[in-house]
């Protein structure tokens, strides 16, 4: 297996395919099951939803990373997510990148950001994680 690390483009350009895939994903897994819940009469707040939202996407990325390190936007550009020593993640890992991904993101993209100070171009919630996004080719 390879240990290249992607560079910062191929990575924001395949951020941009996943979101695709999350819009799918929160269209199905999390719109229509709404619509549905609230025919019978059922009102979720604010709280609900979120919790929803945060648990759907995790079941979604931690599953995939787990299971070949790659989600489909990763396949098709031919990425793979590995811990610091190139081995698959462990599932406590998958879990921390994926939690510290949302305040890398939604600071103002703070994360991605550091990706331009980084010595490897890594984004922050990988360091947090002791990931690394490799080529897969």
């Amino acid at each position: 297996m390879t240990t290249e690390l992607v560079g910062l483009r191929r990575r924001l350009v395949c951020m941009l395919y996943e979101g695709l895939v999350v819009f799918s994903i929160l269209l199905i897994g999390f719109l229509l099951p709404q619509v549905v819940l609230s025919g019978f009469g059922w009102v979720i707040g604010a709280k609900g939803l979120w919790t929803h939202v945060l648990f759907l996407l995790m079941a979604y990325f931690v599953w995939c990373w787990l299971n070949g390190g790659q989600t489909l936007p990763m396949k098709t550009w031919k990425m793979r997510l590995v811990d610091e020593s190139g081995k698959p993640l462990r599932p406590l890992q998958a879990i921390l990148r994926y939690l510290a991904a949302w305040p890398s993101i939604l600071f103002l993209g703070i994360g991605i950001v550091w990706a331009l100070l980084d010595k490897d171009k890594q984004f922050l919630h990988d360091r947090i994680a002791g990931t690394r996004i490799v080529s897969a080719n």
